[in-house]
């Protein structure tokens, strides 16, 4: 009640201030008021969010045009106008269907201009009154009124209902601090019945719609009832708010008063019948009822749901349990998507998708075949290995996409905690659950196609060990019952399909590597990114920059000359950068409607991306004694790999630079250790070697290089300085060495291979036991390639250096 009383107040806005009262009729006046005689038609002013009583004074900011002009034209006649209030508060032009059509007759006391422009109207409520009809809107609102007469009673029942009215409000304002006492001998002055039931109508705390309801009662007797029953609703509400406040402002502290006001909330809205904690329990309930889950979750949920109905809303253990029943009904459980056991559709949208690749396209549709044939299988657990950019993750939504499976993807690098792959216990503040079932959350099913993301650059600290975490989930043999800290059950994952992506094996545990199925993947050919750049790169680069295909056209040259002297990478991914930019320049001068030539020349690669960066021969040739070229393998694929020797007369010394790891300078050892025990097999002079520094240096500093295969590159150059003949132009090879003069076979040798015929090499020399290495690689990628396999080391330098053998 009183939520919006009007004190006694001086308006400090206005010219010359004045006092406004509550009401202004007295006793004597009323007679006054009801004799006085009333127009029939008056200026109608509408109300917002304001119901006007009889003998009640309220200022109205007048803000609507329509209005103002209504109020001036009554202040300048009588000042007197009907109000009536609007049914829609958002109606800015209303009309008479619009308005409630009882309302009151009003006096203008005062009409103030503001500071700030706008027109405020004292208004003095003088009777009631009926809209009969609205004859004019414009330039304001003026109708038909007619007046309503209030039936008044003097019995002794009438008198007790408003003595307890009386009373009931002045307890309310006792009860209620923000309302000022001054308000009780307000109300004692009031002598006239049919005010205060207008007073106090005027200030109950209750919506518009049952105040109006209130005015339109034509019998005092039955308004004062009405009145008097939300009084006592308001009275009986107060007093179990102050019953609240005594029993539990001793058990708090004021850095409890957040809990202490929801506490209150509470058991008003349980006194009201109100209780939105069981609505939620109902809906949790209901929801869980059509769950299709495991006899275990299920009974979890139950023990959770009926823990969660015994706990106080309010309390933070409260939110846990919401949460943790939420998340076990977002879970797909045994919900699963249908597999596309049509193999050759399977295998026709991988081919589409992804160039080459073939080991790949070949496991996910041997593992299909046995699954249509069995018809349940434990998914493998596949590891992609391969440098950047050869469409390691993009194979993963391919294969989603053949298979008709959901698709995710986590990325693992940078992953240090355990708790990202476990959860976190529900104890903890902030708790959840692990990415991996967050994510089989996302997919919205238990069999997706689940791509860990960079699973070689997962690390550890005192936080946990990620990767023993991740042994359990890429077991098959485990991972039907992956436990989450958060979920604290057993999850199925024996159904997702894991593909782990990384660059190389080296950072990832052992054990791990033990449960996964090893793919290589290795780089590309040059025609093989030809093909990759003609059916997928190209095509996606022309829509990308809003072209179409007849705007451009770039022919097998121009790629090769895009790919040979502007990219050298294993993978397309700087490939795709530079034919971006081509495209970029082509759609430019199409924008500026500039002539261009549809087919792309070579004259216009160099002029859009300048100069070449990779000069195919830019290190083929070996001009002098002592400079050899191997093969060495890189995270981005392979590369070639000088070796240069330097003679100085000296004591013997050994010199190696090049930023050279342990291995590699244990080769150059290694290698000088045979030339000297066979020096004169080599037709070299012991005191020759005596006499001599020895320099070695691979270019490029910059770059840490390590590793055995250039073994026979380190030998081949030196037994060339001492010989000083020439080794043989445009041959690089790849091996480890020993004492006895035996060739080893090394890794990574489609990379080799390939660099080897990116930068011009004719020739390449290989141990005997990498030939089945070339063999796997694709004949056309390689036909202008000759290979020579050894044994032993002096059939090396025989082939580089032409010496005759003398073994």
């Amino acid at each position: 009640m009183f939520k919006n009383l009007i004190i006694p107040r001086k308006l400090d806005d206005a010219s010359d201030a004045e006092i406004i009262p509550f009401f202004s009729v007295t006793d004597d006046d009323e007679n006054d008021v009801s004799q006085q005689e009333i127009p029939e038609n008056l200026p109608i002013l509408a109300l917002k969010n304001t119901i006007l009583f009889p003998g009640v004074v309220i200022p109205i900011t007048v803000g609507r045009t329509r209005s103002v002009k209504a109020v001036k034209k009554a202040f300048e006649t009588n000042k007197l106008i009907a109000v009536f209030s609007q049914k829609d508060l958002n109606n800015e032009d209303p009309k008479k269907d619009d308005l409630y059509t009882i309302g009151t007759v009003a006096r203008i006391l005062k009409l103030l201009k503001m500071p700030d422009g706008s027109t405020t109207a004292i208004l003095q409520g003088r009777h009631r009154s009926e809209l009969i009809d609205l004859y004019q809107e414009d330039p304001h609102l003026e109708g038909h009124i007619r007046r309503i007469p209030m039936k008044t009673h003097e019995d002794v029942e009438f008198k007790a209902t408003v003595s307890s009215i009386k009373d009931i409000a002045k307890n309310i304002i006792e009860l209620s601090p923000q309302i000022p006492g001054e308000a009780v001998m307000m109300l004692h002055n009031i002598k006239s019945d049919g005010f205060l039931l207008n007073f106090i109508a005027s200030n109950l705390n209750t919506g518009m719609a049952e105040k109006q309801q209130l005015l339109e009662i034509s019998d005092m007797a039955e308004k004062a009832e009405a009145i008097l029953k939300q009084v006592d609703s308001e009275l009986q509400m107060l007093e179990l708010k102050d019953q609240i406040e005594t029993k539990v402002r001793g058990d708090i502290e004021q850095q409890q008063r957040d809990y202490f006001l929801n506490q209150q909330l509470k058991t008003i809205q349980e006194e009201l019948g109100n209780n939105p904690q069981e609505e939620q329990i109902l809906e949790l309930k209901e929801k869980g009822a059509k769950m299709k889950w495991p006899e275990y979750a299920a009974k979890q949920f139950e023990k959770e749901l009926n823990k969660a109905q015994r706990i106080n809303p309010q309390m933070a253990e409260y939110s846990v349990t919401l949460n943790y029943l939420e998340l076990m009904l977002d879970l797909p459980w045994e919900n699963y998507t249908k597999d596309n056991f049509d193999l050759k559709s399977v295998k026709k949208v991988l081919d589409k998708d992804h160039y080459g690749l073939e080991d790949v396209k070949d496991r996910i549709l041997e593992h299909l075949a046995v699954l249509k044939l069995k018809g349940d299988m434990k998914a493998p657990i596949i590891l992609l290995v391969g440098p950047p950019g050869v469409g390691k993750t993009s194979l993963g939504k391919s294969i989603a996409r053949a298979l008709d499976r959901k698709f995710v993807r986590m990325s693992l690098g940078g992953l240090h905690d355990e708790s990202e792959i476990r959860g976190h216990r529900k104890t903890y503040i902030g708790a959840m659950p692990g990415r991996i079932l967050q994510s089989v959350k996302k997919a919205q099913s238990s069999n997706p196609v689940f791509i860990l993301d960079e699973i070689d650059k997962v690390g550890k600290d005192f936080r946990g060990d990620p990767s023993s975490a991740l042994l359990e989930v890429l077991d098959p043999e485990q991972n039907s019952t992956f436990y989450d800290n958060y979920l604290e059950l057993d999850y199925d994952l024996s159904k997702v399909l894991f593909i782990a992506t990384a660059n190389s094996l080296n950072t990832i545990q052992s054990a791990l590597l033990d449960r996964m199925e090893i793919i290589e993947i290795s780089g590309y050919s040059q025609e093989e990114k030809i093909e990759i750049a003609k059916r997928h790169l190209v095509p996606k680069q022309v829509k990308a920059h809003g072209l179409k295909a007849s705007d451009v056209r770039l022919n097998k040259k121009i790629l090769a000359k895009i790919i040979s002297e502007h990219t050298r990478e294993s993978g397309v991914r700087n490939l795709d950068r530079e034919i971006a930019g081509v495209m970029r320049s082509i759609a430019r001068k199409k924008a500026m409607n500039e002539e261009y030539q549809v087919s792309v020349s070579e004259q216009d690669i160099t002029d859009i991306l300048g100069p070449y960066k990779f000069p195919p021969d830019r290190f083929a040739k070996t001009e002098t004694p002592g400079v050899a070229i191997g093969l060495a393998w890189t995270r981005v694929g392979g590369d070639i790999l000088f070796i240069e020797t330097s003679l100085s007369k000296g004591k013997g010394k050994l010199t190696l630079t090049g930023n050279l790891g342990d291995v590699m300078k244990e080769s150059a050892t290694t290698a000088l250790s045979y030339i000297k025990a066979n020096a004169s097999k080599l037709g070299i002079r012991e005191e020759q070697l005596a006499e001599t520094d020895i320099h070695i240096h691979v270019p490029q500093g910059a770059i840490p290089k390590d590793g055995p295969s250039a073994g026979i590159t380190m030998m081949t150059a030196l037994v060339s300085a001492f010989s000083g003949k020439k080794i043989k132009s445009r041959v690089a090879m790849s091996g480890e060495i020993t004492l006895r003069g035996k060739v080893l076979p090394v890794g990574g040798i489609k990379e080799k291979v390939l660099a080897a015929k990116r930068s011009g090499m004719k020739e390449i020399i290989l141990c005997r036991e990498n030939e089945k290495d070339v063999l796997k690689i694709n004949k056309a990628y390689i036909k202008d390639l000759n290979f020579t396999f050894v044994d032993r080391m002096e059939e090396v330098l025989e082939h580089t250096l032409g010496l005759a053998s003398t073994f």
